[in-house]
C-alpha cells in the first residue's frame, strides 16, 4: 500500500515532514542546498541577528552518549550579510520545490522587529523566531521564552514588521510551555517550533573542568526526545496552529511518534551530525516502512492520536 508523507506549514506544502533544524548545515547556500538534495522537505538557515557575532571560543560542541551538547554562541554574519546568502539559496531551492525558513534572534523586542523587517527582504517562506536568547531589558536577563508576556511581546513586534508567516521557537525549561504557546498564538504566531535545546553541562573528570569553554550549553539528540514529545503534546492540546516538533528525532519511528504527539512536521538536527546528511532520505524511508506495516495511509491519520 503506497503511503503519503507530504504535509504542510503556513503557506507551503512539503514533500515530506523532515525540516533541517536551525544551526545544522545552515551557514551557506551550498550546505543548505546539500540538505535539500539529501531529501529534506524544508531547510532552516542558522539563526541571524542584527549584527555579526563571533560566538564562543572552542570547544563549542561535544558528541556524547546521549546526544550533542553545544555552546556555539549564535555565531552569524549579521542580517545585512545574511540577506544575500538567503536570496542565493532560495533561488536554488525553488527549483527543487524545497521551502526555506530564516531564523532570527535579538536581545530586545525592538531589535527583533528590526531583524525581522530586514530578513524579509530575502523573502523566506517562513521566519522562525528564536526567543530563547536573554532579554537584556529584563532585570535578571530572563530569556523571552521564559514568560508568556515577553514571548507575546516579541511575537507581536515581529508580526508587525513582516508579512511573512512566523513560527515562534519555544524553550523546554519553563513552568508551562502550553501557556507560552497560547500567548504567542494569541499574539499572532502562525506556527510553533518546539523545542529548543535543553540547558546542560558535561564535566571532564580527568581535567576537573567542563568540556565546553562556555561551561554550559544546549543539549540535543535522543536524550531529550521524551521532553520534546511531552512539550509538543501539551502545545497541541493548547493551540491549533502547525507545530514543527524538534528534539531527539533520530529515526523514522521517532518521526511517527512526534506526529502522534501532535506535530505537523519534524525538525532534524543532531541526527545529521550522527547519521550524516543522508539521514533525511533514510528517515523518510523508515517512516514509510512503518506506516505501510501499521496500515497508515498518510500523516493525517496519525497526527495527535496519542493525545486524543
Amino acid at each position: 500500500m503506497p503511503v503519503d508523507i507530504s504535509c504542510g506549514l503556513p503557506g507551503m506544502r512539503l514533500s515530506n515532514p523532515t525540516v533541517l533544524a536551525s544551526g545544522i548545515l545552515g551557514t551557506s547556500p551550498d550546505l543548505l542546498e546539500r540538505a535539500a538534495l539529501c531529501g529534506a522537505g524544508c531547510v532552516t538557515a542558522k539563526s541571524c541577528g542584527l549584527d555579526a557575532r563571533t560566538g564562543h571560543p572552542n570547544p563549542v560542541a561535544v558528541d556524547w552518549a546521549g546526544g550533542v551538547i553545544n555552546a556555539i554562541g549564535l555565531t552569524n554574519p549579521g542580517v545585512d550579510a545574511e540577506v544575500p546568502m538567503l536570496l542565493a539559496v532560495k533561488e536554488r531551492l525553488s527549483v527543487m520545490g524545497v521551502p526555506l525558513i530564516a531564523s532570527i534572534f535579538a536581545p530586545t523586542v525592538a531589535e527583533f522587529a528590526r531583524v525581522a523587517q530586514a530578513i524579509s527582504q530575502a523573502q523566506p517562506d517562513l521566519i522562525e523566531v528564536n526567543i530563547s536568547c536573554p532579554n537584556v531589558g529584563d532585570e535578571f536577563g530572563t530569556p523571552f521564552a521564559g514568560s508568556p508576556i515577553s514571548a507575546a511581546q516579541v511575537t507581536a513586534a515581529v508580526k508587525s514588521a513582516t508579512c511573512i508567516p512566523i513560527s515562534v521557537k519555544l524553550a523546554p525549561n519553563v513552568p508551562s510551555i502550553a501557556r507560552i504557546a497560547k500567548a504567542v498564538v494569541d499574539a499572532g504566531a502562525d506556527a510553533i517550533t518546539a523545542i529548543n535545546t535543553m540547558p546542560g553541562m558535561l564535566i571532564d573528570a580527568s581535567a576537573g573542568q567542563p568540556y565546553l569553554a562556555n561551561r554550559v550549553g544546549g543539549l540535543s539528540g535522543w536524550s531529550i526526545k521524551p521532553i520534546a514529545l511531552r512539550c509538543v503534546a501539551e502545545i497541541r492540546q493548547a493551540v491549533d496552529v502547525p507545530i514543527i516538533g524538534t528534539g531527539g528525532m533520530m529515526t523514522g519511528i521517532d518521526i511517527a511518534e512526534m506526529i502522534m504527539a501532535g506535530a505537523d512536521t519534524v525538525g532534524i538536527g543532531s541526527a545529521v551530525w550522527q547519521r550524516g546528511p543522508q539521514v533525511f532520505a533514510l528517515m523518510c524511508q523508515e517512516l514509510g516502512s512503518f506506516m505501510q506495516q501499521a496500515g497508515y495511509a498518510d500523516l493525517r491519520s496519525m497526527r495527535g492520536m496519542a493525545i486524543r
